[in-house]
C-alpha cells in the first residue's frame, strides 16, 4: 500500500497523456488498450541502435515511492526503469551541455548521467531466460548492487497487468511486485559512488519487446 503524499499520477492512458515525454532513439508509441503501448521501430538485428528510452519529464525528489502497471506482451526483451537521473555534476538530463543520447545503454551507465536502473523483465539472453532475475544498478559505472526474483511470469502466461513500485528512501532502495518484495538494497554512498538524490524516472525497452504500462503515480516519502 502507497505511502506518502501524492505528487504526481498520470494515466498513461492516450497520446494526451505523455506530451512532455521525452523519447530518446526510435520507437513506437500507441495506445490500443487504452494504455501506454511501447515497441522498437528499428529491427533488433540493429542491436543497441534498436532500443530506447521514454523519460517522464518531471523531476522527483530523493525520497519516493514510484508505481506503474505493466504488462508484457511480447518477448524476447527487457524492461527498465530509470530512477534518480542527474547529470554527473547535478544538471537537468535534458542540459544542452549533455552528449546527446540515442537509446544505446553504454550512454547511460557510463555516460554523463548518474542514475539506478532496475531491470524487472528479463528475458532477452539464454542466462535471463533460464533464471528470471531483476537487477538493481548503479551509475556512473555498471555496478549491480541488488539483485531477487523475477516473480512476473513469461508475456504468452500473463493475463493481466501488474501493479510495480520502487521505493527509495535515504540510503535504502526496495522493488516489489504486487506488493512482494522482491529486493532490498542499502547504499553505503561509498562502494559504488556517493548517495543519489531525486531527478528523472525513465522507461527502457529492449527490442524486439512490446510492453504496456498504465497507471503512474508518484508519492513523496517523509
Amino acid at each position: 500500500m502507497a505511502e506518502g503524499k501524492l505528487i504526481y499520477e498520470n494515466p498513461l492512458g492516450c497520446e494526451e497523456d505523455i506530451r512532455g515525454f521525452v523519447l530518446e532513439g526510435r520507437a513506437q508509441i500507441s495506445f490500443p488498450q487504452g494504455r501506454l503501448r511501447l515497441e522498437n521501430a528499428l529491427s533488433a538485428d540493429e542491436g543497441q541502435k534498436a532500443n530506447y528510452v521514454l523519460w517522464c519529464p518531471e523531476d522527483f525528489p530523493a525520497d519516493v515511492r514510484i508505481e506503474w502497471k505493466f504488462l508484457p506482451v511480447k518477448e524476447p526483451g527487457l524492461a527498465i526503469l530509470f530512477f534518480a537521473a542527474k547529470g554527473r555534476k547535478g544538471e537537468d538530463i535534458f542540459d544542452e551541455a549533455l552528449t546527446k543520447r540515442t537509446g544505446e545503454y553504454v550512454q547511460y551507465h557510463h555516460g554523463d548521467i548518474n542514475a539506478f536502473h532496475v531491470s524487472y523483465f528479463r528475458r532477452k539472453e539464454p542466462d535471463e531466460r533460464a533464471l528470471h532475475t531483476c537487477n538493481l544498478r548503479k551509475s556512473y559505472g555498471f555496478y549491480l548492487t541488488a539483485q531477487g526474483g523475477d516473480p512476473i511470469p513469461d508475456a504468452d502466461e500473463c493475463r493481466q497487468m501488474y501493479q510495480i513500485a520502487l521505493e527509495k528512501k535515504g540510503d535504502t532502495v526496495r522493488f516489489l511486485v504486487e506488493e512482494v518484495e522482491v529486493f532490498r538494497y542499502v547504499d553505503d554512498g561509498a562502494a559504488y559512488g556517493p548517495l543519489l538524490g531525486g531527478g528523472k524516472i525513465g522507461f527502457r525497452q529492449l527490442a524486439p519487446m512490446i510492453g504496456e504500462y498504465a497507471d503512474l503515480r508518484v508519492y513523496a516519502l517523509g
